[in-house]
C-alpha cells in the first residue's frame, strides 16, 4: 500500500527533511509522502510513542525516518534536537514547521497561561525551529522551509489566540524569505482551512457538532484531506517551487472567496484527492 503521490518518484532522494508534529494528522501524512519520494525524514514531536508508530509505518512502506522527542517551545530542547538530527542525517534540506495546537474559547475566557501556550506552540516554536535549522545548516548550504498558518483572514473568533499566532507566522515567513534569500533558503507557508484531520478529534462534542456544518460555507462544499495539505507542502519544498518564496498558499476550498452576496450551491462536483492509504478522516466528518 504505497503512498500515491502526484509527484515524480525519487523527487527527494538523498535529502533530509524535518517534520515537526510528525506523529499525527497533516504532519504524519506529509512525512509519509516525503519518505515515499525518497527523503529521510526526521519526525519531531512531544510524544515519543506517536513518533515511533509513524516511524514503523514509514519503514513498513519502504521509507526511512528517525524520531526525536522535543518540545519546540523550549529553546534548549530545540537546539539539542537540531544537533541530533544533523548527527543522524548529516544534513537538513527541508523543514516542515507543522507542529501546533489550540483550544476553542472566547477571548474573555482565555487566561494568560492559555494564551502563552498557544502562541508559543503556533508561533514561537516555529521561529525557534526555523532559526536553528538555518543557523546550524541552511545558512551555509541552502534549503527550504514551509511554515504552518491557518485560515485566519478576517480574524478567528473563538480561537483568537491561534489566529494571532498564525497571522504572526505569515509575517515571520515574509520576513525570513527576504533575510535568508542570500543563503539560498526559501521560506513559504501554507494556510489549511477545514481539513478532515485527526486534530478535530481533540475538540469537545459540541465543537464537533458545529464543525459538521462548516462544509456548507465552502465553495467546494467539502472538507479537505490530509493528502491535499501535504501535497501543497511537498510542492513548496520541491525544486518546482525554486522561484517561490515569501508566499502563503491557502488550502481551503475557496472559503475566503465566499461572500454573503452570493449564495453557495450545494453540490458534490469537487472530487477529493487522497494518496495516503493509512488516512482515516474523523468519523463525524464522513459524508453520510
Amino acid at each position: 500500500m504505497n503512498y500515491r503521490s502526484v509527484f515524480r518518484e525519487g523527487l527527494f532522494a538523498g535529502q533530509s527533511v524535518v517534520v515537526t508534529g510528525g506523529g499525527s494528522g497533516i504532519g504524519r501524512c506529509t512525512a509519509h509522502e516525503l519518505a515515499a519520494l525518497g527523503a529521510k525524514v526526521a519526525l519531531i514531536g512531544r510524544k515519543p510513542e506517536k513518533l515511533e508508530t509513524v516511524q514503523r509505518e514509514i519503514a513498513a512502506a519502504g521509507g526511512a525516518a528517525t524520531t526525536h522527542a522535543c518540545d519546540i517551545r523550549d529553546e534548549e530542547q530545540v537546539c539539542a534536537t537540531v544537533d541530533a538530527v544533523l548527527a543522524a542525517h548529516g544534513r537538513i534540506d527541508g523543514l516542515v514547521n507543522n507542529a501546533g495546537g489550540q483550544f476553542p474559547a472566547p477571548l474573555r475566557d482565555i487566561s494568560l497561561k492559555g494564551w502563552d501556550a498557544v502562541v508559543r506552540t503556533n508561533l514561537t516554536g516555529g521561529f525557534l525551529m526555523a532559526r536553528e535549522c538555518y543557523r546550524r545548516w541552511m545558512e551555509r548550504h541552502g534549503g527550504a522551509i514551509v511554515n504552518m498558518s491557518a485560515d485566519m483572514w478576517g480574524g478567528m473568533p473563538g480561537m483568537a489566540h491561534s489566529g494571532a499566532a498564525r497571522a504572526g507566522m505569515v509575517n515571520f515567513t515574509e520576513s525570513a524569505a527576504c533575510e535568508w534569500a542570500a543563503a539560498g533558503v526559501r521560506v513559504n507557508a501554507v494556510a489549511p482551512g477545514w481539513i478532515a484531520s485527526s486534530g478535530f478529534e481533540t475538540y469537545p462534542p459540541e465543537v464537533q457538532e458545529w464543525a459538521k456544518t462548516l462544509k456548507t460555507k465552502i465553495p467546494l462544499q467539502r472538507f479537505g484531506t490530509e493528502s491535499e495539505a501535504a501535497a501543497a507542502i511537498v510542492f513548496l519544498l520541491s525544486e518546482g517551487a525554486a522561484f517561490i518564496t515569501g508566499v502563503t498558499l491557502r488550502i481551503d476550498g475557496g472559503v475566503l472567496n465566499a461572500r454573503p452576496t452570493w449564495p453557495l450551491t450545494s453540490h458534490k462536483r469537487s472530487k477529493a484527492y487522497n494518496g495516503f492509504p493509512l488516512y482515516a478522516p474523523p468519523k463525524f466528518m464522513v459524508d453520510e
